[in-house]
């Protein structure tokens, strides 16, 4: 008598093999610099409050762009975008559909005009970014100190709105105000911390004028210094802080995740120009004062 071989699919007792299905997680790298994925960080423009969405670009820095895409017909060459693989680059994919720069279309900068393909889009944009002012979803920035004062005030304290910031002996250009700079990591209820790295109980860095030139030793502008909030005096520890945008607590949980991206831009004392200020921040000033009031008020 020869017995009968097992199926495979059953157990030498006849019990059937149930199957277990291996489930793959995405994981990031634990040295990594973040714990994000690869892919577009969700966030609102701070000077219109439209959404917008990070990505990193082929270099070390991240660009804002449109969160839906765009027929390439409708977009010209030189602002089409496209995304692989998680990573944004600066030209067209030769499909139809495109990516868009939020900075192109943003309705709060007028130079350099938008062009008249993305005029519409720009204006709808105008109109959701008033709705969200009337409902009170979000604040417009504090005018530039470069600008009148408001009326009705007896003084107003300059302060840039995106400040030129030197840590780790590199010049960046921050997103918002020194004082506004917001924790990335995230917190036990999944939401962004909403701490600043600012704080009363963390040391400061002080308002200095340095030549209007890049850490990388480029020629200086014709500007002969500029407004840099420099951290450089502060400890090591403290300058990595910075960097990585954590506030006291999350620096100190290195297992936290990050929810957003760093909003440190390399400063570029070309590109950026338009963010140099020479004067210090640090003292008010009365509104109607004339330039040479100014002069003779500089620290």
């Amino acid at each position: 008598m020869r017995s009968t071989p097992p199926s495979a699919a059953r157990h030498w007792d006849g019990s059937p093999v149930v199957a277990h299905r291996m489930r793959r997680s995405l994981q990031v790298t634990p040295g990594g610099a973040s714990r994000l994925l690869r892919c577009g960080q969700n966030d609102r423009c701070h000077d219109c409050g439209n959404r917008i969405e990070w990505y990193h670009r082929d270099t070390q820095r991240s660009v804002r762009l449109h969160p839906h895409e765009l027929p390439s017909a409708r977009v010209p060459a030189g602002c089409r975008w496209h995304v692989s693989s998680g990573i944004a680059y600066p030209a067209g994919d030769g499909s139809s559909w495109c990516r868009l720069p939020h900075a192109v279309v943003c309705p709060t900068r007028d130079v350099p005009p938008a062009p008249p393909e993305l005029a519409e889009l720009r204006r709808s944009l105008a109109v959701n970014t008033r709705r969200l002012i009337d409902a009170g979803a979000f604040t417009p920035p504090l005018p530039s100190p470069e600008g009148p004062a408001p009326q009705g005030e007896s003084s107003a304290v300059c302060r840039p709105a995106r400040p030129i910031v030197q840590l780790l002996y590199v010049r960046y250009l921050a997103a918002r105000p020194v004082d506004e700079i917001q924790c990335i990591a995230q917190t036990r209820r999944r939401h962004r911390c909403t701490s600043a790295l600012l704080s009363p109980g963390t040391p400061a860095g002080t308002w200095t004028l340095m030549p209007a030139t890049a850490t990388s030793g480029q020629l200086a502008l014709p500007a002969a210094n500029m407004a840099v909030y420099n951290l450089s005096g502060l400890p090591y520890a403290e300058q990595l802080r910075w960097r990585a945008q954590r506030c006291l607590q999350h620096a100190a949980i290195p297992t936290a995740a990050d929810l957003a991206v760093a909003e440190w831009e390399p400063f570029d004392p070309l590109r950026h120009h338009e963010h140099i200020h020479t004067r210090l921040p640090t003292h008010v000033r009365r509104p109607g004062a004339t330039s040479r009031t100014q002069e003779a008020t500089r620290p």
